[in-house]
């Protein structure tokens, strides 16, 4: 892998599918994965196989289904749950182990009731036992974000002794600050023997609204990977949305980094994630949301008219959007509606346009959004007989 190339590794299927009220079935989990595939993901986890025989054949039934992406299988760090994904990933031609265990204070204490040497060893086993079935294991330190910096440096480099290629390093909570979350992924690349040698990996979540953020600093910071979702679904608040971080990477080449994804695809597969889930994408989502490309200020509408640029940095052909929206609302003004009505085949003069537009303001008063059914009645209403253009 080329050091500038960042990673998409697209938890969607197992992360993302943590959402109460979220589940698919198996034939739906192939179709996503399928279309992950051709959005250009580097890596799927397909699920958790030792949770439920469904997830077990989800994983078996993914691996079949795939040739290009590594189909990785979740477990924690358990001899069963690892035996278990490695059976279940059996017909992958790539696969992946992603196991681990809890690293901070918190998990240790409380969660597993042990001690930081103690987690240490359970760490190394979890990856060498792994290791045994595949040659890619992935390693996570679960809650590595609120995890003092010395002693992870320390469970890292007794992964990576142990075999492990990948060292995923969660803001399981989504506390860290970017600047915090990125001074950790520095501190790592400095401090854990042999980590030139392992591809780091943000997996972030959103409960404070920064996931997308966190993990654009780690990769400002030495990390190569990404875990994210499409629409940026996952446990509580979300995970790193997918469509974000690829659009970024994009549009900032300072960064200089690049990843695969064919952003064409991105809104595509948004629409049939949010179906087949059944969680509908917040309006003003970044990227896939509805109102993404969708102008209704008058003072915005006139600078897109004009040049789309003044107020997009993205042509939502880029990223399979047909084209910007002008939506016809109170705040808008004249230039919107000369342009709205154009495209239903009428060319308004100045004369005209003045008399229909306050005609249109008073309807625009009444309802939220003025549709092209609402222009042709405003037109008649002001008395224009105007031959519409085919």
């Amino acid at each position: 892998m080329d050091d500038n190339h960042v990673l998409i590794f697209d938890t969607t299927l197992r992360d993302g599918e943590q959402v109460p009220g979220c589940k698919l079935n198996t034939p739906q989990k192939v179709e996503i994965a399928q279309r992950l595939e051709a959005l250009g993901v580097d890596v799927i986890e397909a699920g958790f196989p030792i949770s439920s025989p469904g997830d077990f054949k989800s994983v078996v039934e993914i691996s079949k289904n795939v040739t290009e992406p590594i189909v990785c299988g979740l477990s924690r760090g358990v001899k069963n749950d690892i035996e278990t994904a490695a059976e279940a990933l059996r017909y992958a031609k790539r696969p992946r182990i992603h196991t681990g265990i809890g690293t901070s204070d918190s998990h240790i204490k409380y969660k597993f009731k042990s001690n930081r040497e103690r987690i240490l060893e359970w760490a190394a086993e979890a990856v060498a036992h792994a290791k045994k079935f595949v040659e890619d294991v992935e390693f996570y330190a679960e809650d590595a974000g609120r995890t003092e910096n010395e002693y992870l440096a320390r469970v890292c480099e007794a992964a990576i002794k142990a075999g492990a290629t990948v060292l995923n390093i969660p803001d399981t909570t989504g506390y860290c600050l970017p600047d915090e979350y990125g001074a950790k992924i520095k501190y790592l690349c400095d401090h854990v023997k042999g980590i030139e040698n392992v591809i780091i990996s943000a997996h972030c979540h959103n409960d404070l609204g920064l996931a997308t953020a966190n993990s654009i600093s780690a990769v400002m910071n030495g990390a190569r990977q990404i875990e994210c979702t499409i629409n940026g679904i996952g446990e509580r608040a979300g995970n790193t949305s997918l469509e974000e971080v690829a659009m970024i990477m994009k549009q900032h080449p300072r960064l200089n980094v690049h990843n695969r994804i064919n952003a064409k695809l991105l809104n595509p597969i948004s629409r049939l994630v949010a179906e087949r889930m059944g969680m509908l994408v917040q309006p003003n989502k970044a990227i896939v949301g509805t109102n993404a490309f969708a102008h209704s200020s008058g003072i915005h509408q006139d600078g897109v008219i004009k040049n789309r640029e003044t107020y997009e940095i993205i042509d939502p052909l880029e990223v399979g959007v047909d084209e910007s929206m002008i939506v016809l609302t109170a705040r808008s003004g004249r230039a919107a509606l000369a342009y709205r009505a154009h495209k239903i085949g009428y060319n308004l003069t100045k004369l005209e346009l003045d008399k229909v537009y306050h005609i249109f303001l008073d309807h625009a008063d009444v309802k939220k959004e003025i549709l092209d059914t609402d222009i042709h009645e405003i037109i008649a209403e002001a008395g224009i007989n105007q031959h519409q253009e085919v």
